[in-house]
């Protein structure tokens, strides 16, 4: 067994992490997990220097030196914008057609930093998979997503798509045309709702068998056309936290339970502490039976 491999089992069932963004200075993103009382995160992508392979290392030992275990890498993409719906569709993920060669090596290079870091699985927006199986772009996103998963096979990893811009029909359609075994979800709730994607439950339910991580994170729908809602604390919004964790638990999911909140300065972390109280509540009477 490896040294990774009895991390991960160290971990309690449904632990409380957090999602972490990376600056250009990852050892200082690094200590935000220890200060909102957390010792897992999911890691959004470093700056470039870092990923290559020494710098890589380098991160690896102050993650461990730290304590914390890193349970899931992100990829992320220059251009990458969620300014509005219509911005999201041309620019983010695997889908637009001008970007997509360039990405999937940034992601090939990502997955290979993560393997460094001794983390097994790596995530990824894809971007707005079209709702049309039919549509000729739904055949290249399937292959480009493809082979990135089967990359990432190869390094032992699997792939952790982000839920939010498709509906749960189109995901599990996607995921069933994918036919990897090493592909899987990260489930985020609110994502659904700030789209105007559906109902967050029921696309769980739909897709829970393939559930590999989550996002804990709360929202309104959007009032305007091709606006996204607005995200919210967690418990303030539309997602029913504990609706929402409980039946993760049903589906028999174990993993950690990653807050994210996606605003920056004391404020985030503020509210971070706070969804780690909540969830510690949620936790303890959902376990508890």
């Amino acid at each position: 067994m490896c040294i990774r491999d009895r991390r991960a089992m160290a971990l309690e069932p449904m632990a409380i992490g957090v999602m972490l963004g990376v600056g250009e200075s990852p050892e200082e993103s690094i200590q935000k997990v220890l200060d909102v009382g957390v010792t897992n995160a999911q890691m959004g992508r470093p700056g470039d220097a870092w990923l290559e392979p020494g710098k890589a290392a380098e991160l690896k030992q102050k993650i461990d030196e730290m304590g914390i275990t890193i349970t899931t890498v992100f990829c992320g993409f220059d251009g990458e914008s969620y300014a509005d719906i219509p911005t999201v569709r041309e620019t983010v993920g695997f889908v637009p057609q001008a970007t997509r060669a360039a990405r999937l090596a940034k992601a090939k290079q990502i997955a290979d930093f993560a393997k460094i870091l001794g983390v097994d699985i790596v995530a990824a927006h894809v971007g707005f998979v079209p709702e049309e199986a039919d549509d000729p772009q739904y055949a290249e996103v399937v292959a480009v997503v493809g082979e990135f998963a089967d990359y990432l096979k190869g390094n032992g990893q699997k792939l952790s798509l982000e839920t939010g811009q498709e509906t749960g029909p189109t995901l599990l359609r996607f995921l069933h045309d994918l036919g990897r075994d090493n592909v899987g979800v990260n489930f985020d709730p609110a994502n659904m709702i700030l789209y105007g994607s559906g109902d967050p439950i029921a696309a769980l339910r739909l897709v829970g068998q393939y559930v590999i991580g989550c996002h804990c994170k709360d929202g309104v729908p959007p009032t305007e056309p091709d606006q996204l809602g607005t995200e919210m604390p967690l418990g303030q919004g539309d997602v029913g936290i504990e609706r929402f964790i409980r039946t993760l638990h049903e589906l028999g999911y174990t993993g950690p339970l990653t807050i994210e909140r996606e605003i920056t300065g004391d404020q985030q972390k503020a509210d971070i502490i706070e969804a780690r109280a909540l969830l510690e509540e949620i936790r303890a009477r959902v376990l508890g039976g």
